[in-house]
């Protein structure tokens, strides 16, 4: 029977390994939890922060952004969610009337919904990846809180 030695990860390694994992982690964590409640996703990319902070910036920056991009699709799905609640509020308000103007938006806002969903599950794939490649990543319309 041939034993076979592994070989340590490579700090690099190790530190692509952890940045990837953020991104991919605070993803699945969102999914577990639902897109409106995806406070467990930003709750990962803070915690991975504060861990590797001193021991990687690598890691840190991911983590960073990460949390950043997490905590602004939160946001962005409470607004939603918001605009949902008023424009059923609206229609009720106006015993149906006001579904001329609130079904329209109601569309658009279902449409905009989709939208969010899609670009926070495009751009965190695109983010692992990047990480994976011991690449930096940006993610775009994200409101960096965490510098």
């Amino acid at each position: 029977m041939e034993t076979v030695q592994m070989q340590p990860l490579s700090t690099a390694q190790g530190e692509r390994a952890w940045a990837a994992g953020v991104h991919a982690g605070a993803l699945l964590l969102a999914f577990m939890t639902s897109w409106s409640a995806g406070v467990a996703g930003m709750l990962a990319g803070l915690a991975i922060y504060f861990l590797k902070k001193n021991d990687s910036a690598f890691v840190a920056e991911h983590a960073r952004e990460a949390f950043n991009f997490n905590l602004t699709m939160f946001l962005l799905t409470c607004a939603l969610a918001i605009a949902g609640v008023v424009l059923v509020g609206a229609t009720v308000l106006t015993l149906g009337l006001g579904a001329i103007v609130t079904l329209p938006a109601g569309l658009a806002l279902v449409l905009l919904a989709g939208l969010v969903a899609v670009s926070w599950l495009v751009c965190s794939v695109i983010a692992t990846f990047k990480a994976l490649h011991g690449e930096s990543y940006r993610y775009p319309f994200t409101l960096r809180l965490l510098g």
